[in-house]
Order: structure tokens, then sequence, then C-alpha cells
């Protein structure tokens, strides 16, 4: 099995939905899972990929009074069905997984502490709070907490917490992993 082509795959009907892959992984230990992370690609003036104002932000409100609706649409039970149903197909057409073996497909919204991937992850979060884990150091550290301040020239840009603010530049190819960090 080739992971790249599964993501090519998966790529190809998340495009056809007007949606983005965060995330494929392979996991293998008493069952084999296959997990798929989907996004809404963003927009701008707040409209969903799909050219509908709102469509999957999530608003609930006291009874007359509608609650502020968040600026970034959210994946729906429905997005990941689709995108499941799809992906499952080609998977089986084109013979991607291949063994005797069962595995189990999952399809979820990459959640509020979601993996930063993508040199457009971390211009699209800016200004959001992340956790970079290093392969190797960069300055004297290999974990890093702070504010994205947006990704140029092969590097995150990232302002750190601290007595003295300072932005440190973390090239992308040492980078291990990023998370988003939930603020309340």
């Amino acid at each position: 099995m080739i992971l790249d082509k599964i993501r090519d795959a998966a790529e190809r009907v998340a495009r056809s939905e007007g949606l983005e892959i965060v995330d494929v992984e392979w996991k293998v230990g008493r069952e084999r899972f296959l997990r798929v992370y989907i996004d809404r690609v963003p927009t701008p003036a707040g409209r969903s990929s799909n050219g509908h104002a709102g469509e999957g932000i999530r608003s609930e409100g006291v009874e007359g009074v509608e609650a502020p609706k968040s600026p970034y649409a959210q994946i729906s039970h429905s997005d990941c069905e689709r995108v499941s149903q799809q992906l499952s197909v080609i998977l089986d057409v084109e013979d991607l997984i291949p063994g005797a073996a069962g595995y189990t497909l999952e399809v979820s919204s990459p959640g509020m502490d979601r993996a930063l991937t993508k040199p457009e992850h971390f211009t699209r979060f800016a200004g959001r709070l992340a956790k970079i884990t290093t392969a190797e150091p960069v300055g004297d550290a290999k974990f890093f907490e702070g504010r994205l301040a947006g990704f140029s020239d092969g590097k995150v840009h990232l302002t750190l917490k601290g007595k003295e603010a300072r932005t440190v530049e973390l090239p992308l190819h040492v980078i291990r992993k990023a998370n988003l960090v939930v603020e309340f």
C-alpha cells in the first residue's frame, strides 16, 4: 500500500466536494485503520467552499436571540459520510489497500486542536496559539508554544509566549508535529 496514492485519491474526492484533506493516517495494530481528516476550503466573505453563506456553521442561541456565528465553516456529519462513501469505492476499485484483512475507514474533521501539516495552514491560522515540536533543535529548543505569525521562505513564524515576546523562524522541514491549541 502506498500512502501517497491513497492521499491522492482522498484529495480527488475532497476537491469534488469543495473540501480539502488535512491529513491521512494509516495505523496498524490489532486492526487496520485509515483515518482521513477533512476541512472546508477557506473562502472570502465568510462563505463556505460551496458558495453558501454560513453553510456548515453551527449557531445556538437563547430563545429569540441568535448566537454569534463562527467565521469558520465547520465540517458536518454528511460531509464525512459523502467523502467516506466515495473514497471507499475508489480504494476498493483501485485496490489501494491490498491484502485479505479488512480495514476501517474513518473520515472526520480535524478537531479544535487540529494538526498543521501544510504551509497554507500556518498562514490561514495566523494569530492562533500553536504548539510545535521539531525533529532537531532550533536555537536551543525542540518544543515551542506561541502565536502563529505566518509562513514565508519555507519557515513558520511563531511569536513565543514569555516575559519578552520574540518571534522565531522554524524551517518547515524540521517540524515533526504542529497543532493548534484550544483557547477558551
